[in-house]
């Protein structure tokens, strides 16, 4: 399972979730995106 971190939570939580690919908003270079118009 694949699993993005929102900004709003604490980086730490990665290690946490150790055998799971897991991204960070910053790392990806999404921070302050919000969401289109199409997004629920």
């Amino acid at each position: 399972m694949k699993v993005l971190l929102d900004e709003c939570l604490p980086r730490r939580l990665k290690r946490e979730l150790s055998g799971h690919p897991v991204s960070t908003v910053p790392e990806m270079g999404w921070v302050g995106v919000k969401n289109g118009p199409y997004c629920a």
